[in-house]
């Protein structure tokens, strides 16, 4: 099966000029050779056109040339301004890429961002949903035209198989296979994974194929599984929407968005005694300490395993003798 096409570039930096070019082609290198997504190269991008900015105002002539203690000043004071510690920690992880591009394409002898240090992030929990709050989510699409076909198949497909909003948006037809009850799905960096889905959502979205998708379809329209009204793929911000209008209409808070039926997927596997590895393929988690999270979700299972399987808490186990 082909990889889908590269996604178009970031536009050229913004940072001055004696700046710009070394981002400019940093840029190119998370495009070409590092496969990350647009939205992570934008951000990359951003970060380092700020580094930029001060570091010209501090007499910086260029990355190239550019000191440990004026990098260091940079970061500093992102800690004084109005950026969250997940901000500042995404923009020292930038400058870390960034300065390890420098040193190996030899622009620079050394790097860095060797003894910069970071904010201490707390690890935030996952947002979920009970089961009876998902049933009710997935129960509020009600009628047979096109778009609550298409909307309930949206659902379904993202509580049956975990996927992020990108991965959702852009599937297309030739990725999913219903007969078998399984999706080819390109993730982050454009890695590809198999991921099953559930008997309800392989129903959703084949009454939707059937009979929602054909109305929908416009002379343009391309091979995307989820259109919107001008037959095109539905955005982020849409399938933002999506979820957000059947949260509202089920009853359930204003802020459950797309991640939480991600999140939910997880915890509600894992409480059901899925294999935390086997939780982790089907994310397409690069590393299973990503997973691990939702072990900390679900504390109360936990501990009823512990008192039901280690072998001293069994009941009728002697204490130890003194």
């Amino acid at each position: 099966m082909k990889r889908p096409p590269l996604p178009r570039r970031a536009a050229a930096s913004k940072a001055p000029p004696a700046f710009a070019t070394d981002i400019d082609a940093f840029v190119a290198f998370l495009d070409l050779e590092r496969g990350l997504s647009p939205h992570t190269r934008e951000n990359y991008q951003r970060d380092l056109d700020q580094g930029a900015a001060f570091l010209a105002r501090k007499g910086a002539a260029g990355w190239r040339t550019a000191t440990g203690p004026q990098v260091t000043a940079w970061v500093q004071s992102l800690g004084l301004g109005d950026f969250a510690a997940t901000s500042q920690a995404r923009k020292l992880t930038a400058l870390r890429v960034f300065a390890r591009f420098l040193v190996r394409e030899n622009l620079r002898p050394d790097d860095f961002t060797a003894l910069l240090t970071g904010p201490k992030l707390a690890r935030r929990l996952p947002g979920t949903l009970t089961a009876d709050e998902v049933g009710r989510l997935l129960a509020a699409p009600v009628g047979g035209d096109p778009r609550a076909l298409r909307d309930r198949a949206i659902l379904e497909l993202f509580y049956s198989s975990g996927l992020r909003v990108s991965e959702l948006g852009a599937l297309a037809l030739q990725q999913v296979d219903l007969e078998q009850g399984f999706l080819r799905v390109f993730g982050k960096g454009s890695k590809e994974r198999v991921v099953p889905m559930g008997g309800r959502a392989v129903e959703a979205i084949g009454t939707y194929v059937a009979s929602g998708r054909p109305h929908l379809v416009k002379a343009k329209t391309g091979s995307q599984l989820f259109l919107n009204n001008r037959g095109g793929a539905l955005s982020r911000v849409m399938l933002w929407m999506i979820v957000k209008k059947y949260a509202a209409r089920a009853g359930l808070s204003a802020k459950v968005k797309p991640h939480a039926l991600r999140h939910s997927f997880a915890t509600h596997l894992l409480s059901g005694g899925a294999d935390l590895r086997a939780i982790q393929e089907m994310l397409g988690h690069a590393s299973i300490s990503t997973t691990q999270i939702y072990t900390a979700v679900e504390p109360e299972r936990l501990l009823d395993h512990h008192a039901k399987f280690h072998p001293r808490n069994r009941a009728g186990e002697k204490p130890l003798a003194r």
